[in-house]
């Protein structure tokens, strides 16, 4: 995968987290889950020669404060090598939050809802788009 900014180098799920304690727990999220939200958390580290690991974090879970809840996580690395001509850090910002999510979001949707699947809420979608320009132009601007 290449673009002008940018190679992946290589993807991979860092950990991934289901967690439903017991039995009314999970009667409970069946009729919930509907309430549950979708957030994100991008990090990136610095490796050497302009290689960059991007940690994307998907999170799905209830922001009420109910004692019964189900928990949903993945961790995903991406490991991409900044061309080397490019130098400014707002270039390498908008890579790591805009065009690398971009790329790698639809394989990481498709595996946070195969975690919900296998997970006993085979009903789940997500509904919302993820637009990471949009996102990245309201942080920025």
């Amino acid at each position: 995968m290449t673009t002008e900014n940018f190679k992946i180098l290589g993807k991979y799920i860092k950990d991934m987290s289901s967690e439903t304690p017991n039995v009314e727990t999970f009667l409970f999220v069946k009729e919930n889950i509907s309430k549950y939200q979708l957030s994100i958390d991008i990090t990136s580290k610095p490796l050497k020669d302009k290689i960059v690991e991007v940690i994307t974090t998907l999170k799905f879970q209830d922001k009420d404060n109910n004692e019964k809840k189900s928990y949903f996580e993945i961790i995903f690395a991406t490991v991409i090598k900044v061309t080397d001509d490019i130098k400014d850090k707002k270039i390498i910002e908008k890579i790591i939050l805009c065009d690398v999510q971009k790329e790698i979001y639809p394989n990481l949707e498709t595996s946070l809802l195969n975690l919900l699947h296998n997970s006993g809420y085979p009903g789940i979608k997500f509904e919302k788009k993820i637009d990471f320009e949009k996102l990245y132009s309201q942080k920025f601007n």
